[in-house]
């Protein structure tokens, strides 16, 4: 575990977003490394450059970075998920009622705010390409924007547990859903090879991350990891003690992952860690995470965003929910 006194000569409010180069030792896969808290008024220690500090208002403090800002204006409802662009300049946030919120470069390609949903929204993938994105309700209903293909959808079938995520394929031509017990439902070119469905768990399925050759991997809130198709399974916190429970998984590039506490804490098999809101004081539990080909992304439920190595384009931290945020996918 690392852990220093970060501090700024000019502070603004609650550290919630870093992006830094910290100075490290080797960082062991599967390790949960808790951040610091701000002292005021000291010197920054630990820290090279190239990060946002922010407020819980949603004001942007930027190091050695650009600040794309934030929206102002209350929400009709909570925003629950988030994607990375491909410019690696903005992404989307979701809100449970369908709402779609897009900053820096992430063009705005519709969404169901506003329309009629029998579920509500949990989740958000985006293209390959950055040019289109689908949206999931825990009733397995899927909405698709951009060029984001329907292949299908669980929407009207029955389930024994609700959906709470989706995978989509290398290519975009095909999705994954999965629901709270581990089943799993393939659609387009998404190869169906196994589920945790019908099998004991410990605890419930909260995530699912695909590989770049297509395989997946299911995590539950303990942090068990269930790996599908040729994924390679890594190493999890299944059977470790966890302050908080898990609340979600993303699959790198390179096919490393990462799992994420509510707490914040990050657990990197096969990744760099990058730094986390571990330890750290946060006003509503983290939720969620997304990865980029730099770094990744923590979400809370007050739908402020936590940079590490990745740009910060805006959040939706200290605008007015009516309802907490429940995830984030990439």
């Amino acid at each position: 575990m690392h852990t220093g006194r970060i501090s700024l000569s000019r502070w603004i409010g609650v550290m919630v977003a870093v992006a830094a180069a910290l100075t490290l030792g080797p960082v062991a896969a599967g390790t949960s490394h808790a951040g610091a808290a701000p002292a005021p008024h000291t010197a920054l220690t630990g820290v090279r450059g190239n990060f946002w500090l922010f407020t819980p208002s949603g004001a942007v403090e930027p190091y050695g970075v650009p600040s794309y800002g934030s929206p102002t204006g209350p929400l009709n409802r909570p925003l629950v998920s988030a994607v990375s662009d491909h410019a690696l300049t903005g992404y989307w946030l979701v809100a449970s009622d369908g709402g779609i919120f897009a900053f820096g470069g992430a063009p705005f390609k519709g969404s169901m705010g506003g329309q009629h949903l029998n579920a509500p929204i949990v989740g958000i993938a985006e293209t390959p390409d950055g040019g289109g994105y689908w949206e999931v309700a825990s009733d397995g209903g899927l909405f698709a924007f951009g060029d984001a293909a329907f292949f299908g959808s669980m929407g009207g079938q029955h389930l024994n547990a609700p959906i709470v995520g989706i995978g989509v394929t290398p290519s975009g031509n095909g999705y994954f859903e999965v629901a709270s017990d581990g089943g799993l439902f393939a659609f387009g070119d998404a190869r169906f090879a196994g589920s945790m469905g019908g099998q004991p768990l410990n605890k419930p399925v909260v995530g699912i991350g695909v590989t770049p050759t297509g395989g997946y991997d299911e995590v539950a809130s303990d942090g068990g990891m269930f790996s599908f198709g040729g994924a390679p399974f890594l190493g999890s916190q299944g059977g470790h003690p966890l302050n908080k429970p898990m609340v979600g998984m993303t699959v790198t590039a390179a096919g490393g992952y990462y799992q994420v506490a509510s707490d914040g804490g990050l657990f990197a098999y096969g990744a760099p860690f990058l730094g986390s809101m571990g330890g750290l004081p946060l006003n509503l539990p983290v939720v969620g995470m997304a990865a980029t080909p730099t770094g990744y992304y923590e979400v809370a439920s007050d739908g402020g965003l936590f940079s590490f190595h990745a740009p910060f384009s805006g959040s939706m931290g200290g605008q007015h929910l009516n309802a907490p945020i429940v995830g984030m996918a990439a």
